[in-house]
């Protein structure tokens, strides 16, 4: 039985998830705010409560979901990591640069599990499409897209107070939340890494009281020439579009759908045919464990995706093997958010992307400018 211990208790959306396994338990849970967490642990059963997060790490339980904000990650992450226990982390992984040395150095030392969660990987049609790279469907890839459109403003306060929001997300300039637009287009192209960054924000156009860019683009460049671009709107008044995509291969196409009626649909030449195909003709491309999952880990949220990613985290912990989403994804899809504001605050400068990698040398832990 593997006993997980969940640290911000506001962040549960993987309950469902981890409730799908018989071999999982999640064991305890801590938070500051000890109404909400009394509260949640009651909701969800959980028999252990804690307000200081170092007595919940000297518990008995073998791994620890971070589910706080953001600029609390690092930190607790390598708490978890120094006392034992195999890490999840919520996106983004940091909120500096320097954060990111520690946190590759500190699962390096001490040889436990680390898994990003950025669940958007896991929706089924970002695994077909995929699948369908991997098959070689659109010849070679060279160019995705990703968009995270959410509108966000209400959440800069509480009960009349700034939230961490309001200084860590709209606060700063740049893709500060790139993960779920970089991370499943990055899946598309599984050879190549980002070299560099540039970003290019409108300024503030509605919000003045807000240091964020109503919108941000960020062009990343990647090994062989080939580009991604994403969008990063969470200030415009307008529908929410949180996970649009685009694929542009030398054999075909992807685009996700736009609203209004429209669909996911694909585009191949070997059809014969210039006219868009609906994504269902391709379930066939669909991973036999999504093809075969039960109702209740099709019902984990996030369209199946957080059973899912649980799925991999809890395999990985019982067969000591990294995840495919490993600390050196999660530091290279934050840099995105950290580049991207040096980027932005510097008329779109290029930024050069460190080459996250196993025993990555010292004197490459830097930022060039």
């Amino acid at each position: 039985m593997i006993k997980i211990g969940i640290v911000g208790a506001r962040g549960l959306s993987l309950m469902l998830g981890l409730k799908s396994r018989d071999d999982v338990r999640v064991e305890a849970l801590c938070d500051l705010n000890e109404t909400v967490l009394n509260e949640a642990a009651q909701q969800h059963n959980i028999p252990k409560t804690y307000r200081v997060y170092e007595d919940m790490l000297e518990s008995e339980i073998d791994a620890v979901i971070i589910s706080t904000p953001m600029q609390c990650h690092v930190p607790q992450a390598l708490l978890a990591l120094e006392a034992g226990k195999h890490v999840m982390m919520e996106v983004t992984v940091g909120v500096a640069m320097d954060e990111l040395w520690w946190l590759l150095e500190s699962v390096e030392k001490h040889n436990k599990i680390f898994m990003f969660a950025e669940n958007y990987c896991y929706i089924p049609q970002n695994q077909i499409i995929s699948n369908m790279v991997k098959q070689g469907l659109f010849g070679d890839v060279y160019y995705v897209e990703g968009e995270y459109l959410h509108e966000i403003k209400d959440l800069a306060t509480y009960n009349g107070k700034s939230t961490w929001r309001a200084y860590w997300q709209l606060g700063k300039r740049g893709a500060f939340y790139p993960t779920h637009s970089i991370g499943p287009v990055m899946q598309w192209l599984p050879h190549e890494r980002i070299t560099s960054v540039s970003c290019f924000g409108t300024g503030n156009q509605s919000q003045k009281q807000f240091r964020q860019d109503d919108t941000s683009i960020v062009i990343c460049e990647l090994t062989n020439g080939k580009l991604a671009k994403i969008r990063i709107d969470t200030i415009s008044p307008r529908p929410h579009n949180m996970a649009y995509y685009q694929l542009q291969g030398t054999k075909g196409a992807y685009e996700a759908p736009r609203g209004l009626g429209d669909d996911h649909k694909v585009w191949l030449d070997s059809m014969g045919e210039l006219n868009w195909h609906n994504l269902n003709e391709f379930n066939e491309y669909l991973p036999e464990r999504y093809k075969n999952a039960t109702q209740a880990q099709k019902d984990a949220g996030h369209y199946g995706g957080d059973f899912f990613i649980v799925d991999d985290f809890i395999n990985g912990i019982k067969n000591n093997v990294q995840p495919e989403l490993d600390v050196y994804k999660a530091c290279e899809w934050t840099a995105v958010a950290l580049l991207s504001e040096l980027s932005a605050t510097n008329g779109g400068r290029k930024m050069e992307m460190p080459h996250f990698r196993k025993n990555m040398p010292r004197e490459e832990q830097i930022v060039k400018l």
